[in-house]
């Protein structure tokens, strides 16, 4: 089931901002060389611009990383202003049975308002050391704290998992349960999906998935200071709190990356505040320019987007005077309707290789992506790249020669192993290399695999555009066997 409430559309001009100021914006971004996905600029609380470049959808949901955490936060919200805990609450007092045998002070003093702003007293994050038991509330529970609760900045996505942990103790619901009737059926958000750690739990500061839209609506529904449709649904002394200062996480003027955190929610330069994600995933609200701006992409400098929002919208966003200038619409309708990814460029076909490859299966040394085998199926201007995999079996990808074909395809490592939806292209280099491209359109990730024969073993060169380890690359090598 859906919520398909859609927020109401209308021009630029006709909400006092100058298509100029978006075409500039669009204009930023392809000159920076910035992978967006989808965005979508709000005024006064229409709809001013948006755009989806593809492939990619606006109805995807997309991973949001850590802009989730702001979602637990406003589940907090709820949970404080209906009684059911308080921001007071000792962290421990939810879980007597997995604290350890000796309770250090510091690790007594921890209240729920630490884990909000990130200030649980861990010199660093944890969050590692979480996977390492089943149980990830006592692995929290377990690990030091150096400093006073409230006095360090530490970026903890721990803290964030152990509010989920707390909500569903207070509640016997997951977080998307405890959601869905006090947020997202009143706001029309689409049904959404959150990865949960071994015992059921929402992973609270990663693994929501969302369309573009639904970031679009809970930025107006705090610009809005918790009302939508005439309705308090949290109380705006909330909404304040939550996005403002309360703790220091930094003093480079210049970075949107050290203004000052709130409850799960970063402080931006020009007073603006925003959720964000890995690899840009934002939802940027602009209170004085009564302005919304959400993205969801692939990008490893987050700063540069933000950048291109300063430079380009901001000045227009906050002018005095009231523009009614329509001249460049045309002009940004057109750009925003040929927003696209570009498929791979190159030969359909390589008379001396092609035929060496076609049909033959490549099985492949033990690898990270846990994949058994390769196989590779060419015709024409289409061709199929075939994984194997003892999990999912064989999974077929379609690609086309200068065009995205779609497919559907299972990684582990993808959104706890949920089929993914994928576009993929192909086209061969110079050097007899087949090129292959791969979009996972609900994540921020491109896979590039650069293919290779050499005698009787095939080599994989695989690469993506972000990562966790930027630039890593990844070489899989198999031998030829039976005909596929």
């Amino acid at each position: 089931m859906s919520y398909p409430t859609r927020l109401p559309r209308s021009t630029p001009a006709a909400q006092g901002l100058s298509p100029q100021a978006v075409i500039g914006f669009l204009d930023a971004i392809r000159d920076r060389q910035l992978e967006l996905h989808s965005f979508m600029l709000l005024r006064r609380g229409e709809v001013v611009a948006e755009g989806s470049w593809a492939p990619y959808r606006p109805d995807y949901p997309h991973m949001l990383f850590s802009l989730s955490k702001s979602f637990t936060s406003t589940a907090i919200g709820f949970a404080v202003t209906e009684g059911l805990l308080s921001l007071n609450d000792p962290v421990i007092s939810f879980f007597p049975d997995d604290v350890p045998e000796t309770i250090s002070d510091h690790l007594a003093a921890m209240q729920i308002r630490h884990l909000l702003m990130m200030g649980t007293g861990h010199a660093a994050d944890v969050t590692g050391s979480l996977r390492q038991d089943d149980n990830w509330v006592r692995a929290f529970l377990q690990q030091s704290v150096e400093y006073a609760p409230g006095t360090h900045f530490a970026y903890n996505s721990a803290a964030t998992y152990m509010l989920a942990a707390v909500l569903a103790k207070v509640t016997g619901q997951t977080l998307l349960e405890f959601l869905k009737p006090r947020l997202f059926m009143p706001l029309g958000l689409s049904e959404g999906t959150w990865e949960t750690c071994p015992q059921g739990i929402a992973t609270g500061g990663w693994g929501l998935n969302l369309a573009i839209e639904d970031i679009a609506k809970f930025g107006q529904f705090y610009l809005q200071r918790g009302q939508w449709e005439g309705k308090q649904l949290l109380p705006a002394s909330w909404i304040d709190e939550a996005t403002s200062f309360r703790i220091s996480n930094g003093d480079d003027k210049a970075s949107d990356w050290a203004q000052g955190y709130g409850y799960q929610f970063w402080l931006c330069r020009h007073d603006a505040y925003r959720g964000d994600g890995a690899f840009g995933q934002f939802c940027l609200v602009l209170p004085k320019q009564d302005a919304v701006l959400a993205i969801t992409s692939g990008v490893g400098d987050m700063q540069a987007v933000l950048d291109a929002a300063w430079s380009e919208l901001l000045p227009a966003l906050s002018s005095d005077d009231a523009i009614a200038d329509s001249a460049a619409q045309p002009e940004l309708t057109e750009r925003l309707s040929s927003l696209r990814i570009e498929p791979l460029q190159g030969e359909p076909s390589s008379p001396q290789e092609a035929p060496k490859l076609a049909g033959r299966v490549f099985r492949l040394e033990p690898n990270e992506l846990q994949l058994d085998a390769i196989a590779l199926r060419l015709s024409g201007h289409s061709a199929e790249v075939v994984f194997s995999s003892e999990q999912y079996g064989d999974q077929a990808v379609e690609l086309g020669s200068g065009e995205w074909r779609p497919s559907l395809l299972q990684l582990a490592s993808l959104k706890q192993g949920a089929k993914q939806q994928v576009e993929g292209c192909f086209a061969w280099g110079d050097d007899d290399t087949l090129n292959i491209r791969l979009i996972f359109a609900e994540t921020p990730f491109t896979f590039s695999l650069a293919c290779r024969l050499e005698g009787e073993t095939l080599a994989v060169r695989v690469s993506s555009n972000v990562g966790w380890k930027q630039g890593e690359v990844v070489t899989l090598q198999g031998q030829a066997a039976a005909l596929a």
